[in-house]
C-alpha cells in the first residue's frame, strides 16, 4: 500500500498486532451488549402490554420499579423511556448516582463488593414500595450482577452493618463458585432467595435480568430476590462446614449456622411465585457470541470453548491452552481465535490488589510464553485495562485467546 509520500508501506503481520486485535474483539464485544441497545430492541410497549419476549404483561395501571446491580441505573431509564414516562413509583439501587435523576425514582448508591448503609436503605425502600400491593397491580424488577452486595438487608435485625460486611468480606474472598456463595447469602437476607417477591405478592410480577451466573443458574442472579430458591438451609450449613467458613462468620451470623436456625427460604410452586414472569435480557452466553462473531469479522478461524468455565483458573487456564493447541491443529498456517465466558474462582490471599483476570492472565502468560499466542481476559462491567471506563451490564467475564501458528 502506497503512503501520501509515494512510499511503499507493509502491513504489519497479524501477530505484531495481536494484543490490538484481542482489544478491538474484546471492544466490539461490549458495543454488540449496550443495555439501552438491547432493551429498546427485546422489549416493547404493544398497546396496553409490555412484551418482553414471549412474556406479555397487560399495564393496568402504572407499575411499580425496582431495579438494582450494576446496570440499574440504565435499565431504569429505558425502561421508563419505552413506558413513556407511566410510571407509579420506583427505587434504583446501583454503585452510584445518576448525573440526572427520573421523576418518581429514589436513587441509592449501595457497596460493592461488599454492601454498605445505602445497600440496605435501598432494600428497605424497596420493600416499604412493595408493600400492600394487590393483584391488578404490577410490580417490575430490573436485575443486574453486583446487585448481591448493592442491595442488602440482613433477615435477622440483630445483625449490625459490620456483621453484614463481614460475612461478604468471608464469602468474596474464600475461593467458593459464585452459586455457593449466593446459597449462603440468600439465607441470611430478608431481601434475597425470593423473599422480595414474598413482599410484591398477590401482585402481578416481571423481573428483566442480565444474567452474570452460569445459564442453568438464573435464580442465583443477584442471589434471586424475585425467583423461587431450589437451594435449602441444609445445603448452606454443609457448604460453610465443609469450607471452614463457620468460624469466619461474625457471631451475629455464626449463631445460626452452629445453631442450625436459618429460616428457609420461599420454594418452587409456591403460591408467591404464581403470578411472576422472568425475562432473561443479556446473559454471559450473547458475551461469548458476540466476541466470536466479533473474532470472525477480523478473518480469525473462532470457536467457542464449551468446557467448564466456572472453576479455578488455572484449571481453566491449562484446559482452554490445550483447546487452542487443538484449534491451531484442525486449521494449520490459519490464525485462530478461541472464545470463553464464566467467572472463575480465585482465592484472596494477602493484601494485594488484583482479581481474577490479572491471575488468569498472569498464569495464562506462563502457559503460552515464547509462542505466537495473545490472551485477553477482562470484565464485561469495566473496562479500565483498556482505558475505555466504566460500563453498566455485567455478564461475567470474556476470555480471547489468539494464535498465529
Amino acid at each position: 500500500m502506497k503512503t501520501p509520500n509515494g512510499t511503499v508501506s507493509v502491513a504489519p503481520p497479524a501477530e505484531a498486532r495481536g494484543k490490538e486485535l484481542a482489544e478491538h474483539i474484546f471492544l466490539d464485544t461490549l458495543a454488540a451488549l449496550n443495555v439501552r441497545r438491547v432493551m429498546l430492541c427485546k422489549l416493547k410497549r404493544e398497546g396496553g402490554a409490555l412484551v418482553a419476549g414471549g412474556v406479555s404483561i397487560p399495564l393496568l395501571r402504572p407499575p411499580r420499579v425496582v431495579a438494582f446491580g450494576k446496570a440499574a441505573i440504565r435499565m431504569a431509564a429505558v425502561l421508563d423511556e419505552i413506558l413513556s414516562g407511566q410510571v407509579e413509583a420506583g427505587v434504583v439501587v446501583a454503585p452510584t448516582e445518576p448525573s440526572a435523576k427520573l421523576n418518581r425514582f429514589h436513587y441509592f448508591a449501595g457497596g460493592h463488593p461488599y454492601p454498605n448503609a445505602r445497600s440496605s436503605e435501598g432494600a428497605e425502600a424497596a420493600l416499604g414500595l412493595l408493600y400492600g400491593l394487590t393483584p391488578d397491580d404490577l410490580a417490575i424488577f430490573l436485575v443486574s450482577g453486583g446487585g448481591s452486595a448493592l442491595f442488602e438487608k440482613p433477615l435477622d435485625p440483630k445483625v449490625a452493618l459490620a456483621d453484614l460486611l463481614e460475612f461478604n468480606r468471608v464469602l468474596v474472598t474464600c475461593g467458593l463458585p459464585i452459586e455457593q456463595i449466593n446459597v449462603l447469602r440468600k439465607h441470611v437476607s430478608a431481601v434475597k432467595g425470593g423473599r422480595l417477591a414474598v413482599r410484591a405478592y398477590p401482585a402481578r410480577q416481571l423481573t428483566i435480568f442480565i444474567s452474570d451466573v452460569p445459564e442453568h443458574l438464573p435464580s442465583m442472579v443477584a442471589s434471586g430476590p424475585t425467583m423461587p430458591d431450589e437451594s435449602t438451609a441444609e445445603q448452606a450449613y454443609q457448604i460453610a462446614e465443609q469450607n471452614r467458613l463457620v468460624a469466619k462468620f461474625p457471631a451475629s451470623i455464626r449463631k445460626h449456622f452452629e445453631g442450625h436456625t436459618l429460616e428457609e427460604t420461599p420454594k418452587p410452586h409456591e403460591e408467591w411465585f404464581a403470578n411472576s414472569r422472568y425475562f432473561c435480557l443479556l446473559s454471559n452466553r450473547d458475551a461469548v457470541e458476540a466476541a466470536k462473531a466479533a473474532a470472525e469479522n477480523q478473518g480469525l478461524v473462532c470457536e467457542i470453548d464449551t468446557n467448564v468455565w466456572d472453576t479455578d483458573y488455572q484449571e481453566v487456564a491449562r484446559t482452554a491452552a490445550n483447546s487452542l493447541e487443538a484449534l491451531i491443529r484442525a486449521h494449520p498456517g490459519q490464525p485462530v481465535c478461541l472464545v470463553m465466558g464464566g467467572e472463575v474462582t480465585c482465592a484472596v490471599i494477602g493484601d494485594g490488589r488484583g482479581g481474577r483476570n490479572q491471575a488468569f492472565v498472569l498464569y495464562a502468560a506462563q502457559l503460552v510464553a515464547g509462542r505466537k499466542r495473545v490472551v485477553l481476559s477482562a470484565a464485561t462491567d469495566v473496562g479500565d485495562i483498556l482505558d475505555i471506563g466504566y460500563t453498566d451490564n455485567n455478564v461475567r467475564d470474556v476470555r480471547i485467546w489468539l494464535a498465529f501458528g
